[in-house]
């Protein structure tokens, strides 16, 4: 049993912020959700409840359904968390609802957040698999009109993850959590190569958060693949400490990196890059990251970068056009209108050479992931995830454009390609 008391990660912060915390208490526990009236009593969570499900989860084996006077189940072909799916909520939902309940994984979790935040009503999280990060936090990860994006949301009062259900989850959900966590080691990278060359903040409360639940997973999930109970409760330990961590910082930037810009730019299927996956979010983030820490590793490589670097040259309009397609272009010429490597000079590079290629040594290497991944059965190459290899390069050199968000991945683009 574990239990995670929001009071003690909320507050003031020596680094300057005061962190909001919407989630009062987390337990993981098994049979957990049969005192589920006793923790809504606790939280002051009153009035009238509304749970969320697909048909999959409603059904599940061994699930003890939240007592709730409105059920709402949503068809799991082809749902997403998108426009569609959130008007299919929206006008079911009795209008005198007070709590919205999420009882699946990712995908509902961002439905309802969404919803829960468009009625100004509170949120409670029922996880029934370990698959994704995004339990606690506070913005859901949406498909809109075909652009990835994270639009914001409202973080969990209470999350009640039973291990009893976790455990009878099909493997591949837990592998797909293990991906999405095992991504943070390039997330904190490109955030911390960010701090150096920008001065954009990091709080060490934050991102050792984030690193703990990485390292949590990286040294259970052997036994998370053999559903080990205890190894199941770490690994959602972990999901759930990454959520805080974002609910904390008030976006996605701990956990987020060029990892997950991997994952959204195949979840796009831009029109100018035939790619299409039908893995999950946490598979792919894993494939991300595998492919993210080749690249920084080849480069960390170089020990003098000043002959190979050149200024940063902004993507142009007719490009996004081009890799995008006219429907998804406008929202990316938006997301790059302001562009997060303003400032950052061939000089500034070359001066935190040496300090980038110290963080980038400390990055797990490709061989040591892939033999991870190799052990548990997780998918670990594009092929894997029904990715042609052939398109590599495309990926690495235009995901970082989803998101207007520093890089190394970005900075990558300062460096003269072919060399090594």
């Amino acid at each position: 049993m574990i239990i995670i008391d929001g009071k003690k990660y909320g507050g003031p912060c020596s680094c300057g912020r005061n962190h909001e915390m919407v989630t009062k208490l987390a337990v993981i526990q098994n049979g957990c959700l049969g005192s589920f009236d006793t923790y809504m009593e606790e939280a002051g969570l009153l009035g009238k409840r509304c749970a969320v499900y697909d048909s999959n989860t409603y059904n599940a084996k061994g699930l003890r359904r939240p007592p709730a006077l409105q059920e709402i189940i949503l068809p799991p072909e082809n749902l997403h968390a998108d426009e569609r799916a959130t008007a299919l909520l929206l006008e079911q939902l009795e209008p005198d609802i007070n709590v919205l309940i999420a009882v699946g994984s990712g995908t509902v979790h961002d439905i309802v957040r969404y919803c829960a935040s468009e009625r100004g009503i509170s949120f409670v999280s029922c996880p029934t698999a370990a698959s994704v990060d995004g339990f606690c936090s506070t913005v859901s990860a949406m498909t809109w009109k075909g652009f990835k994006k994270t639009i914001p949301g409202v973080a969990p009062v209470i999350v009640l993850a039973d291990t009893q259900v976790l455990c009878q989850a099909p493997l591949y959900l837990a592998l797909s959590g293990v991906g999405d966590i095992i991504g943070k080691y390039t997330a904190l990278l490109d955030w911390n190569i960010s701090h150096l060359l920008t001065g954009e903040k990091v709080c060490r409360k934050i991102e050792g958060m984030t690193r703990q639940a990485a390292k949590a997973v990286h040294s259970s999930c052997r036994q998370a693949a053999k559903r080990e109970p205890e190894a199941v409760e770490k690994l959602t330990y972990a999901l759930l400490l990454s959520g805080l961590a974002m609910q904390m910082m008030g976006n996605s930037r701990p956990a987020s990196g060029s990892e997950h810009h991997i994952s959204h730019f195949i979840e796009m299927e831009p029109a100018g890059v035939p790619v299409h996956s039908d893995s999950l979010h946490g598979e792919k983030v894993g494939v991300g990251a595998v492919l993210a820490a080749q690249e920084y590793h080849r480069l960390a490589q170089i020990e003098d970068i000043r002959p190979y670097i050149h200024p940063y040259k902004p993507g142009t309009e007719e490009l996004f056009t081009q890799i995008f397609g006219p429907s998804l272009a406008p929202s990316i010429i938006e997301e790059n209108k302001n562009n997060c490597m303003d400032g950052i000079t061939p000089e500034k590079l070359a001066e935190c050479w040496p300090d980038i290629r110290k963080l980038i040594a400390s990055l797990p290497t490709v061989l040591e992931l892939e033999e991870l991944y190799r052990e548990i059965g997780a998918k670990r190459t594009l092929n894997d995830i029904g990715v042609d290899e052939a398109l590599l390069p495309k990926l690495l050199d235009y995901s970082p454009f989803v998101r207007n968000r520093l890089t190394f991945m970005r900075v990558r683009q300062m460096i003269n390609r072919g060399i090594l």
